[in-house]
C-alpha cells in the first residue's frame, strides 16, 4: 500500500495486506438461540477491501471476549473488530475486557461511531460504551451487536481504516 501511496495511484482494495479477527460478542448467538448476523457484514465488509478475515468468531459475554482479543493479539492481527457487549445491561462488558489489553486508546473512532448512529436517528447509539485503540500494532475497535449500528460504524472507518492501518505500520501522514 505504501507503494502505491508513494507513485500516486489509489489502491482499489485499500486494506490489502492486512489480517484481520472479527469477534462476536453474544452469548445468545454463541449458544444458538439466534444467529450471528453483524460478524459476518463485518467479515464481509473487510474482504471487499482486501483483508484477509478470520471469523467471525462467536464467542459468549464475559471474559472469553478478553480471551479472544488477547488471542488476536497474540497472533499479530492488523486489527480485530469486535461487534455486541457494548451496551449498558449487565452482561455487556466487552469495554471492559478490551480496555485492560489496549497500551492507547484512540477516543476518537468510538466518539464517531456513536455520533453517526445519533446523526442516524438512532439517539440510543449514545449509549454504546464501545472502545477503539492498539493493542501493541493491532488496532481493536468495538462495534455495536445490531446491524444498523454496525453498518453506521462501517461507515465511520470506511475513511479512516486504511489510513489508521498504514500508520500503524509506520507510514506517513501523507
Amino acid at each position: 500500500m505504501a507503494e502505491a501511496e508513494s507513485s500516486g495511484a489509489i489502491d482499489p482494495l485499500p486494506l490489502s495486506g492486512s489480517r484481520a479477527l472479527v469477534v462476536t460478542c453474544s452469548t445468545r448467538a454463541a449458544t444458538g438461540v439466534y444467529p450471528d448476523r453483524g460478524g459476518p457484514l463485518i467479515a464481509d465488509w473487510l474482504r471487499e477491501r482486501g483483508s484477509a478475515v478470520e471469523g467471525p468468531l462467536v464467542v459468549p459475554d464475559g471474559r472469553d471476549v478478553g480471551a479472544a482479543i488477547a488471542g488476536g493479539v497474540a497472533a499479530a492481527y492488523d486489527l480485530i473488530v469486535t461487534t455486541g457487549g457494548t451496551g449498558c445491561s449487565p452482561t455487556d462488558v466487552t469495554p471492559e475486557q478490551t480496555k485492560p489489553l489496549l497500551d492507547r486508546e484512540i477516543a476518537g473512532i468510538a466518539e464517531a461511531i456513536r455520533a453517526a448512529g445519533v446523526a442516524a436517528g438512532v439517539s440510543t447509539a449514545m449509549l454504546s460504551r464501545g472502545l477503539a485503540g492498539l493493542a501493541g500494532r493491532t488496532v481493536v475497535v468495538n462495534l455495536p451487536g445490531s446491524t444498523g449500528g454496525v453498518r453506521d460504524a462501517l461507515g465511520v472507518l470506511d475513511g479512516v481504516l486504511a489510513h489508521l492501518l498504514s500508520q500503524v505500520r509506520g507510514g506517513d501522514h501523507g
